[in-house]
């Protein structure tokens, strides 16, 4: 048995990019996770280290992210990490990292947001 779970709660890094394939619609995102600041009991500081995600959300929750998701919300996510490996022109190859998403919600909205 194995398991592939990813749980992350964050900020928004950018509007979402929404794209079609066929008629399903896919949104990416970045999503920052921050570990505070703090101090050892030995008295060593730690500063503050932010990881950044690449999300991916198809169908029903793409949509949600176009609806609802701007830059600066706060999001929770459950969902399984997937690399994509590929060879550019000059026979290069790249790696990527993303977390497709199976759940999504909504913690917050970006206080700037007009969204209906």
């Amino acid at each position: 048995m194995s398991v592939n779970k990813v749980i992350l709660l964050g900020n928004v890094g950018r509007d979402p990019q929404i794209r079609y394939v066929g008629t399903r619609p896919v949104a990416e995102l970045t999503l920052a996770t921050s570990e505070r600041a703090r101090t050892t009991e030995n008295g060593q500081q730690v500063p503050e280290r932010t990881e950044w995600h690449r999300l991916v959300l198809w169908d029903g929750n793409a949509s949600v992210a176009e609806r609802y998701i701007r830059k600066g919300s706060r999001i929770y996510v459950e969902g399984k990490l997937r690399t994509r490996v590929w060879e550019d022109r000059n026979t290069i190859k790249h790696s990527v990292t993303e977390i497709y998403v199976d759940t999504l919600e909504l913690l917050s909205r970006p206080s700037d947001s007009n969204q209906s």
